[in-house]
This record gives structure tokens, C-alpha cells and sequence, in this order.
């Protein structure tokens, strides 16, 4: 079966800079694969090559088996993009606006009302279509952005930070409406938010410092950010030497009189030593707590690991 997607060896340079070396990713079904990484790991360049806004140094992109350099109309005709600022003329209407991107997107003439009538209806625009962009929301400024992605009713979908500046609610919006667009497209969702990929994916893709550090399921990645210190109050804390002796604490760190990060080695039993300790001694311990790993702190695991650098869905 010839995959949505097919990234193969995916390398670009800025003058003597390389932002990716070697990508490669391949998609064969409906769904949303979270290209997670921090500010500058190269997900914007990757998102730019492989919708054709940049043309690569070397390495391959094919688009339900289209050579998108060699071909890139024909290819384009087979990709949604809604870039991290949505590419909106505000002072169109709603219906205005998208009805021109249908037309820049080959939708054939006696096709057009049908498209536009089905787009705003999944996107939830048919209330405000004769509104004018300027003066909506950023939340529905963001669902117009993803409109215009799939209103042609592309195989993939590519989404470069689509909750980027909006509030809470508006976060919740998007997210709902990126789900329900997942069961009939191949979406990839680039972000820097772990919690985003945490709730959206069910695959995700790592990229730090240009290159793939890691590549497989989120489950498998929930493994990497698995608890590893632990935060406790006390009212009577003994010194960071007395939590030191404890079996399974391997650095204590003190951030008030009172606060303390207890960092352990992959045994959770230290927190059942800590509560029994401070019962016995007298701490007087209010609050502990687990924390998790740092998205800072994975990066760094996943970089030294051998991780498989090919993702296959």
C-alpha cells in the first residue's frame, strides 16, 4: 500500500547551518502523529519542505506517491497546510475567503457551494460567514485557518502550532475540532506543548538540534517522562545529609525552609520511606507529591538513547 507520506533522508541547510539531518517518516493512515521539539529544532523547516513553501537540500518527500519536487502542483493537490500565522485577508468575509482558497485549491466550479457549505459546517463557521476576518476571534480566526487547510479534502494535513496565542477555551475549541478532522485525514501536528501531543496523539515524532531522537508511540514516550523526584512540604525538615541516607534518594534539594525536591532513582518506594520517616522523627510532612521529567530533561534522555529513526503508521 502506498503510504500517505513518504519521508526518506530529509536533510536542508541555512548558508553553513544545518536545521534537519536525515529525516525520515512514513504515514499510511488516517490519524494525528505529533511532531514534537523545542523553539529551533528544525519542525518548521521539516513542516515548510514537505508542503513545498521550501525546496530541501536533499532527501526525498513523496505525497500519496508523488515526488513533490519533481511534481509539486500534482502533489500539493494531496496537502493541507495551515502555517503557525494562518494565512488570512481580513478584510474578506468568511465565505469570501474560503471560497477563493477553494479556487487557488483546483475545486471544480459546480463543487464549490457543496465545499464551502461542508467546510464551515465541520469547522463551525456557517453562523459567522458573511462576517467580515478582521473582526473575529483568534479562535475563529483558527478555525478559518483550518478551513482553508481541508477544503479541498486533502489526504494530509499539516498543522504548524495551531493553538499558538489562543486563551484556554479557545485551546479546547481547536483541539476538538483537530480531533474529529483526524478521522477522515492523516494529520501532522507540529507543537513545542507536550501536554498538546499528550492529549491529541497517539504517535509522535521527536526532533531536537535537527534530527530524530525519537520515533514510536505515545505510550512509549509516556515511559521517558515517568516520574523521578518528588516535592514534599515539612514543617520541620531534618537536613538534605538525614533525607540523603534514606534508601533510593540520590539528590535533595531544598528550594525554601520548608520545600524540598527530592530527586530518586527509579524507586517509587521512596516516597512510603519518606511518609514513615517523618511520622517517626517528627518532620511534620503536609504535602508530597510526584513530579514528572522535564520536557528539557527528555530531550536530553531521548538524545543519548539509540532510537528508531523511521516511524511507520
Amino acid at each position: 500500500m502506498e503510504p500517505i507520506l513518504r519521508i526518506s533522508g530529509l536533510s536542508h541547510r541555512y548558508s553553513s547551518t544545518w536545521a534537519i539531518r536525515d529525516i525520515d517518516m512514513e504515514i499510511y493512515q488516517n490519524g494525528i502523529v505529533g511532531l514534537l521539539g523545542s523553539n529551533g529544532a528544525g519542525k518548521s523547516t521539516t513542516m515548510n519542505i514537505l508542503c513545498g513553501v521550501l525546496t530541501q537540500t536533499s532527501g526525498d518527500v513523496f505525497i500519496n506517491g508523488v515526488d513533490l519536487r519533481k511534481e509539486p502542483e500534482k502533489a500539493k493537490q494531496f496537502i493541507g497546510f495551515l502555517p503557525q500565522t494562518p494565512p488570512l485577508y481580513t478584510e474578506l468575509t468568511v465565505d469570501e475567503y474560503l471560497t477563493h482558497c477553494a479556487i487557488l485549491r483546483s475545486v471544480e466550479k459546480e463543487n464549490l457551494k457543496s465545499a464551502l457549505d461542508e467546510v464551515k459546517h465541520r469547522c463551525g463557521l456557517s453562523h459567522i460567514s458573511t462576517r467580515l476576518i478582521r473582526n473575529l476571534s483568534g479562535g475563529y480566526r483558527q478555525r478559518v485557518g483550518i478551513a482553508q487547510a481541508i477544503i479541498h479534502r486533502p489526504k494530509l494535513v499539516v498543522l504548524d502550532e495551531p493553538t499558538n496565542g489562543l486563551d484556554p477555551n479557545q485551546i479546547l475549541e481547536v483541539r476538538g475540532l483537530i480531533k474529529e478532522i483526524a478521522v477522515e485525514h492523516a494529520v501532522i501536528l507540529s507543537t513545542h506543548i507536550l501536554s498538546e501531543v499528550q492529549y491529541l496523539c497517539k504517535d509522535i515524532m521527536m526532533i531536537e538540534g535537527g534530527r530524530i531522537v525519537f520515533a514510536d508511540t505515545m505510550e512509549a514516550f509516556d515511559s521517558y517522562v515517568a516520574p523521578n523526584s518528588l516535592l514534599v512540604v515539612m514543617e520541620e525538615a531534618p537536613s538534605a545529609d538525614t533525607l540523603s541516607q534514606l534508601g533510593g534518594v540520590a539528590r535533595v534539594e531544598f528550594l525554601t525552609e520548608r520545600q524540598i525536591r527530592i530527586h530518586f532513582n527509579g524507586d517509587k518506594a521512596v516516597a512510603e520511606r519518606i511518609v514513615l520517616a517523618s511520622a517517626q522523627y517528627g518532620w511534620r510532612l503536609s504535602e508530597i507529591g510526584m513530579e514528572k521529567n522535564s520536557l528539557n530533561d527528555t530531550f536530553a534522555q531521548l538524545s543519548k538513547v539509540s532510537a528508531s529513526k523511521k516511524i511507520k503508521i
